[in-house]
């Protein structure tokens, strides 16, 4: 089996500058290392957490060490994209991904002219029939306790990709996708509509059409080419179902000063320095909701209206739903104490409690009151010293709210 690295180090994540640039303690000593994935990588990115590093093999990089990996509960994680190609061509050659048997790589980048416009794929596969098989290689990094999603950023580029390879093959190529979803405990992947909600609608209707698949592999500390672990399932009636711009969101923002502020009718409220949660939900037009809440200059509605103009945005995390029962939220949670009942029977509302709840129960403080007087909760903005983005139990309630209650439907 081939290694694909001479020399691996482990470091200690502290941060991430930029996009291709994190911040790692190695051997007592801050170091820079190139990060050759530029997803967000919220759900993975942790102080703390254990990185893979290896010496950067180009003598006039601007960082001395690359990362090539990463840690989660234990299970090593790749984010070397450079390898990406390498280990598809190794599982295709090895015969390892359950139905495509027959194909094996002719050529790497491979270049199709249509229409006047050149497209380069990743591989070319062919068969003992000479059929030719155009074959895109996708890494993804964005899972649960037992899915998988892609992308974990908006991508028109890839959007667009997929149409292309569908045009490809109503020209007559036999074309496809190959997800190498770096998590083996993943058993269904769905293209990401929280984040991305065009490229899941165009995925999904484009999916019936190309050979794709998504294999779950597994790496550990040597980063010898990994085993599949098996081939996830796509539960495409999910996104009949949720993939719509409805549901439920929170603000992240920040507040550098204290404040004392009159909020609408409510009068005046105290606000301290630090990170904001807000939560709120949108039963249409879920994206111009989030999209308003960002700007500052605007006619004041809602409680954060006039909060909103005093703090910088950070983010703004959708989670589209069409409305569980709330007992299918509870799956890391105890039941949800502080809605006893609710006063709408609207099951999105429900949602909405369920969710201020769940950040309630990791924040630090709440701003009573908040957001709240259309339902019994006490609040629905909350805070905390710590960037939510970079705080784990916050991740976890949106990896809870955005994929892992997933399973109940899946199941």
């Amino acid at each position: 089996m081939k290694v694909l690295y001479d020399t691996i180090l482990k470091a200690t994540y502290t941060g991430r500058p930029n996009r291709f640039v994190v911040t790692l303690e190695l051997n007592g000593e801050s170091v820079l290392a190139h990060l050759p994935n530029p997803g967000r990588m919220w759900e993975l990115l942790f102080t703390g957490v254990t990185m893979y590093i290896v010496p950067h093999d180009k003598p006039d990089a601007k960082t001395k060490y690359r990362v090539v990996g990463i840690e989660r509960d234990g299970v090593v994680i790749m984010l070397d994209t450079n390898y990406s190609n390498d280990v598809a061509e190794h599982l295709i050659e090895n015969k390892l991904i359950p139905g495509w048997e027959e194909w094996r790589v002719v050529r790497r980048e491979y270049t199709v002219k249509l229409h006047g416009t050149s497209s380069r794929f990743d591989l070319l596969l062919t068969n003992d029939k000479g059929d030719e098989f155009l074959l895109e290689v996708k890494s993804c990094t964005l899972f649960s306790k037992t899915g998988a999603m892609f992308p974990d950023a908006i991508t028109e580029r890839g959007r667009k990709h997929l149409l292309h390879l569908r045009e490809l093959q109503n020209e007559g190529y036999h074309t496809g996708v190959l997800f190498l979803v770096q998590w083996d405990q993943a058993k269904w992947f769905l293209p990401d509509y929280h984040t991305d909600l065009e490229f899941a609608t165009t995925f999904k209707e484009v999916a019936p059409f190309l050979d794709w698949k998504a294999v779950a592999v597994a790496w550990d500390e040597t980063f010898t080419m990994p085993t599949v672990t098996r081939e996830c399932t796509y539960p495409s009636y999910v996104l009949d179902s949720e993939a719509h711009d409805s549901g439920v969101y929170i603000m992240v923002m920040h507040l550098d000063h204290e404040l004392d502020l009159e909020i609408g009718s409510k009068g005046m409220m105290h606000f301290n320095v630090g990170y904001y949660m807000y939560v709120g939900s949108a039963k249409a037009n879920l994206t111009k909701r989030i999209e308003r809440h960002k700007r500052k200059r605007k006619k004041m509605h809602w409680h954060l209206d006039y909060f909103r103009g005093h703090c910088e945005m950070i983010a703004g995390v959708p989670i589209r739903t069409s409305g569980l029962p709330l007992e299918s939220w509870s799956l890391t949670h105890e039941p949800y104490p502080s809605m006893p009942s609710m006063p709408d029977p609207d099951i999105e509302v429900s949602v909405e409690c369920a969710l201020a709840d769940a950040v309630g129960a990791i924040a630090e403080w709440e701003v009573p009151k908040f957001g709240s007087s259309d339902c019994y909760c006490t609040s629905h903005l909350f805070g905390m010293m710590e960037n939510p983005i970079h705080n784990k139990a916050f991740m976890d309630v949106i990896e809870d709210f955005r994929m892992n209650q997933l399973d109940v439907m899946i199941e």
